[in-house]
């Protein structure tokens, strides 16, 4: 039987470093591996022994993309922990801060990651050459949420004012207000690039998953609510760990998290929209309908519309906040720790986010669990891979590579949070 191998020792368009390996025998699977080789970042180990406070400036760290993500899943579990109070105006301001990074990680996975696949290009620098005008309309709208987040946390990657009690310093009114007009502009531009989006060719891979997200009665969730799934389960943040457990697995640096009676799980923007369809605004109902998204669907190349409906969500929740903002007084409140265990979850632009931090009674961290999404749906990316590959193999070499690489980038993954995309190696040949 001929022999067959496929290489490729570096991919770009997604966060972080590792491999996918893949021996056939037969036109059958006798092994894929998911293979994460980034070495881990021990960003839990370092966090034993710190101050609380000092917490929301470390975590951060774990990304440039989602740096918010981090701060804020810290900042509430210490806030539930400790009993505090935050002044009036605090949590919308908050939730315009994490509505910004949603945008502008959405707009860079849609237009710099998801969409040269989709056109044939190997780069968004190549796709530039006839999809200009499209591209430049993506930037602008990374650079509103960038622009958002540096008004909100006095920098646009890894934001310094927000603390525990409150933020060290908040816009003014005039300030926030400069936003309207651009973001009145970006509604009408996220219905273009839906309609841009629409007629692009991409593969359909309609299969059963379950879908894991945050719910809230009141509102799209982001920065609270409770845990369900399409499957019916349902449990508050502090159940997490006895819901949830994860798994060292020999081919990876990052851990596999699964249900405790073994399922595997998506979390994500396409998670979040079906759980929570009732709750997209208006304009994000749209969006996602111009770009292909109907509801329900568990097919992961469904993701792309949902992170445009949720950046239309996003931009919507931005400018309704900011047209009734009042700066929160004082900015911050004291907070005097106490003993106990800090949870809470929120939604990162790629799912739920789980922070769990056992604090002694003088605010230190006796020890600190961080599950970032990507772990989280690892298990199941390699079940898609492994149920997605025999529907391909009669596909070239070069082809399969780069509908594999789809499957994996629709999730979105930052390699770099998950290890605690992608050389593919497929073998095609007899077992050795």
């Amino acid at each position: 039987m001929t022999h067959r191998t496929v290489h490729v020792p570096t991919i770009a368009r997604v966060e972080g470093e590792g491999a996918l390996h893949i021996r056939l025998r037969d036109g059958e699977i006798l092994d894929l591996r998911l293979e994460i080789y980034e070495p881990p970042r021990f960003f839990e180990g370092f966090l034993a022994g710190r101050h609380f406070s000092e917490v929301p400036d470390i975590v951060p760290r774990i990304c440039g993309i989602c740096p918010v993500a981090y701060q804020m899943s810290a900042v509430h579990g210490f806030e539930r922990l400790f009993e505090v109070e935050v002044p009036p105006g605090t949590d919308e301001l908050r939730r315009i801060l994490y509505c910004a990074e949603w945008i502008e990680s959405h707009m860079l996975h849609v237009h710099l990651l998801a969409a040269p696949d989709l056109l044939g290009y190997d780069s968004a620098i190549e796709m530039a050459a006839t999809e200009r005008p499209a591209l430049e309309r993506g930037l602008r709208l990374k650079r509103l949420g960038n622009d958002l987040l540096t008004a909100v946390g006095g920098r646009e990657i890894h934001p310094v004012s927000p603390r525990v009690g409150g933020f060290s310093g908040v816009p003014s009114r005039r300030e926030m207000g400069a936003f309207v007009p651009r973001l009145e502009e970006a509604l009408e531009e996220i219905l273009a690039v839906a309609d841009w989006v629409a007629p692009l060719a991409q593969p359909a891979f309609p299969r059963p998953a379950e879908l894991v997200s945050l719910v809230h009665p009141e509102e799209y969730p982001i920065n609270r609510g409770r845990v369900a799934t399409t499957a019916g389960r349902a449990f508050p943040s502090e159940e997490f760990e006895e819901r949830v457990e994860e798994l060292q697995v020999p081919h990876s640096n990052a851990l596999h998290a699964r249900f405790v009676d073994g399922g595997a799980y998506v979390t994500g923007p396409l998670a979040r929209a079906n759980l929570n369809a009732e709750r997209l605004t208006p304009v994000a109902r749209e969006a996602g309908t111009r770009a292909g998204l109907d509801l329900p669907t568990s097919d992961p190349f469904a993701s792309m519309a949902a992170r445009i409906a949720e950046t239309a969500l996003a931009l919507e929740e931005s400018l309704r906040l900011i047209r009734g903002y009042e700066p929160p007084e004082p900015p911050s409140v004291e907070v005097r720790p106490r003993a106990g265990r800090a949870t809470w979850i929120t939604e990162a632009p790629r799912g739920m986010l789980y922070h769990r931090y056992d604090v002694a009674d003088d605010g230190t961290i006796l020890e600190a669990k961080i599950v970032p999404p990507t772990s989280q749906n690892l298990r199941h990316m390699e079940e898609d891979l492994r149920a997605f590959v025999p529907t391909v193999l009669d596909r070239s070499d070069a082809e399969l590579t780069r509908l594999a690489e789809m499957v994996v980038r629709t999730y979105d993954p930052c390699i770099s949070c998950a290890t605690h995309f992608l050389t593919l190696d497929i073998d095609r040949g007899e077992e050795r």
